[in-house]
């Protein structure tokens, strides 16, 4: 049986700490290692292994292997992610953090993509794009590359502060903790990297291309170009992961205990379905937005089979998008002339998502969802949810315009509504960060035992005081966790202000029992059954048959582990992280631009340009994505 008072609750042990710390230190020195031996030639590991991929994706070399590097650690790191959501959910704290198997999938796939983006800096020969960093002599490093080591050694930073937080703070049982958060905003952010570098190596092509077309030199099909389906199955692919890393932020609704306003909810999906689907339609072209979505529905789906069925811990949700990604294409079709005008598609794309997709991801709920919205949530889901849908959307419209392969004169005033709709959309968050317990309401519980003895189980009827204190709320539920499972149970109303649970609610060894009520910007619970904990310390909260509690801040009662500390320690932590945050997302912005800036300029100068123009086309090398 689980015994959550063993459990470690500020930080890791220090032998655990110095395990890490040593294995990242050699994984670390060994990558400089191989990158160095290949720039001055005395490793050739690196470049057999891009001829290789340069030979079976037609990009170079510097942009094949990175991509194939960086995708599959995404996708052990997400289902590291998800599978760590779920065993914390079922189990609670770790033993250490390395007692935790899913954490070795989360550190090795941030790994990865931190490596993707050194081997994408040490590839090339030359200067591989326009939009590339010199950072040495003859050395430049793709844009691409740099910004994916910078989301990675963000996300990888996450997890020694994430330590630091924990002996400061306590143990932040939310993935919305703000070390999370960086774990999870960089490993998402690492897409746009991956995106700028596959247009780099595009435009890399088509530049060489044009190059052996005025030279008259016939070259080696794959080397300079690529099949159309074959970029726009790469292209989908990418604005799939996108949208997958966009949702990956809905954790906690998904899975069916949320420890924020429900409303964040449509606020989240309207958000992640306007900044993915807009942009990928505008980047990839006609039936994107639907392959898309295809590929986030195909992922998520066998990561809620492997995550449940198979590893036998909660299964996590996932929102639909269909009709959200057959509402961005029908306007494309119905109107193709708003594609040329990006800021105008943004905004019919976006209030086309924030009611129509709106309306049915709320069908979806019903179908498929721990806490389905109940109409008591259609104001608030309508007031975040429309503008969040078309801010989201102004933000994908000027993604997707950046990332044109071909130069175009970029609207101006897109510019300036992408900056509106990204400060709108931040201000929507704060606005629903806000969330108070409810006050004066208080719950008589009689509980009946289902199984008696140590493994003592009980249904509940719970009395609100007063009577109408859940007659406008969101959701009622008695939920439990943390004891070797989980269970949310929506309960049923039998009379006015009474209501009962429809399942047995476990009251035994490491479980928690709430009864939890988000009512408006309240979000509010009650104990049922809470075990001792000593590590925190905490004292248990006993099941009696019958007893009447008070509702208090649900934050209280989920987040017990939380220490008390002085409120500037507080401001300076969360000031500190937000800073990094936001200096990673000035930098993916800026990027951004600077690659459609440079779109139409050479890679490499013309008279080198010439000269590899005029040579026969050579088997491809790791050196042919240089000068």
């Amino acid at each position: 049986m689980f015994a959550v008072i063993e459990d470690p609750a500020g930080g890791a042990a220090i032998g655990e700490v110095l395990i890490a710390s040593s294995a990242a230190l050699v994984l670390t020195i060994g990558l400089l290692v191989l990158g160095m031996g290949h720039r001055t030639g005395r490793v050739a590991l690196l470049g057999n292994l891009a001829a290789f991929t340069e030979r079976r994706s037609g990009l170079p070399g510097w942009v094949g292997l990175p991509s194939a590097i960086a995708g599959a650690s995404l996708l052990a790191a997400v289902f590291g992610m998800y599978w760590d959501i779920s065993l914390h959910i079922d189990v609670g704290r770790d033993a250490g953090p390395l007692a935790n198997p899913a954490h070795y999938f989360i550190l090795g796939g941030l790994f990865g993509i931190f490596a993707a983006g050194v081997v994408a800096i040490v590839l090339p020969a030359g200067k591989p794009s326009s939009s590339s960093i010199e950072i040495g002599e003859n050395w430049y490093a793709p844009l691409g590359g740099l910004l994916i080591c910078a989301a990675a050694a963000f996300a990888l930073l996450g997890f020694p502060l994430d330590d630091v937080w924990h002996r400061l703070f306590g143990q932040d049982v939310t993935l919305w903790g703000p070390t999370h958060l960086m774990l999870i905003g960089g490993a998402s952010l690492t897409l746009v990297g991956m995106a700028v570098l596959l247009v780099e190596g595009q435009r890399f092509n088509k530049a060489a291309a044009e190059a052996r077309i005025a030279a008259r030199v016939v070259g080696r099909r794959g080397a300079d170009t690529e099949a159309g389906w074959v970029d726009l199955t790469r292209r989908t692919a990418l604005c799939g992961a996108f949208l997958l890393g966009l949702s990956t932020f809905q954790g906690e609704f998904d899975f069916g205990v949320p420890q924020f306003r429900f409303v964040f909810g449509p606020l989240l999906i309207m958000l992640a379905a306007g900044a993915g689907i807009v942009a990928v339609r505008l980047w990839a072209g006609r039936g994107a937005a639907l392959g898309a979505v295809g590929f986030f529905l195909l992922v998520r789906g066998l990561l809620a089979l492997l995550v449940g069925p198979v590893l036998g811990e909660t299964t996590p949700h996932f929102p639909l998008y269909v009709a959200e990604a057959l509402v961005v294409e029908a306007i494309a079709l119905a109107a193709p002339t708003l594609l040329r005008r990006p800021l105008a598609f943004g905004l019919v794309s976006g209030l086309g998502i924030g009611t129509i997709g709106l309306a049915a991801e709320w069908g979806w709920t019903h179908v498929w969802s721990p806490i389905p919205w109940s109409s008591n949530l259609l104001p608030e889901a309508i007031v975040f949810g429309l503008p969040a849908a078309i801010a989201g959307a102004l933000i994908g419209a000027w993604i997707g315009d950046r990332l044109a392969l071909e130069a175009r004169d970029h609207d101006r005033r897109l510019d300036v509504a992408a900056l509106v709709a990204a400060l709108g959309a931040t201000a929507l968050v704060g606005i629903a960060l806000y969330k108070p317990g409810v006050e004066g309401v208080s719950a008589q519980v009689t509980l009946t035992n289902v199984q008696s003895g140590p493994d003592r189980t009980v249904e509940a009827v719970v009395r609100m005081q007063p009577a109408d204190a859940a007659d406008d709320a969101e959701y009622l539920t008695a939920t439990a966790w943390q004891g070797g499972g989980f269970i949310v149970d929506r309960l049923q109303r039998i009379d006015e202000g009474v209501y009962r649970t429809t399942q047995p609610i476990p009251v035994h060894g490491g479980w928690k029992a709430l009864i939890r009520m988000s009512r408006g910007n309240t979000l509010s619970a009650i104990p049922i059954f809470l075990p001792e904990d000593r590590a925190i310390p905490a004292r248990g909260v006993p099941a009696p048959q019958s007893f009447t509690r008070t509702f208090v801040a649900d934050h209280r009662l989920l987040q017990r582990e939380q220490k008390t500390a002085q409120g500037w320690l507080w401001a300076v932590a969360y000031t500190v992280v937000g800073l990094i945050f936001l200096s990673l997302l000035a930098l993916m912005a800026w990027a951004l631009r600077r690659l459609s800036d440079a779109a139409g300029e050479p890679p490499v100068p013309p008279a080198e340009r010439r000269a590899a123009a005029s040579a026969p086309a050579p088997r491809p090398t790791p050196q042919l994505g240089g000068a």
